[in-house]
């Protein structure tokens, strides 16, 4: 990443130049703010990260809190269903055939009720 900047890497034990031992002092100083900048930079970037995580960790534990309930619902739901089930079995079981009639009657009654006001609108 450096390199392609036009940065040259040298050594620390060598001297950049003809200046002497001054410079290799103060390119150690500017590659020691660099890297504290690039510390920070890092620091910044990892607490950005922990907040994701702790949104993203708070997300899961509520959407997992959504799915137990639609569970919950979804099972309160399915013993309803066949507690009706086993209702309208034990009708159609009993002797009374004129029940599943007037059922079926009122069942195509509340359909054709249902057609008219759609068709009107």
């Amino acid at each position: 990443m450096r390199r392609s900047q036009g940065y040259a890497y040298q050594p620390l034990g060598q001297n950049p130049g003809p200046s002497g031992s001054g410079g290799a002092h103060s390119s150690h100083d500017a590659l020691e703010e660099e890297n504290e900048r690039m510390a920070d930079e890092l620091k910044g970037k990892i607490g950005a990260l922990k907040s994701l995580t702790i949104d993203i960790g708070n997300e899961v534990r509520y959407q997992d809190k959504l799915l137990r309930g639609i569970d919950e619902d979804m099972d309160r739901t399915g013993g309803f269903m066949s507690n009706t089930i086993s209702r309208v079995v034990r009708l159609g079981k009993g002797g009374h055939r004129n029940y599943m009639c007037y059922m079926f009657l009122f069942v195509m009654f509340v359909f054709f009720i249902l057609f008219l006001i759609l068709k009107l609108r």
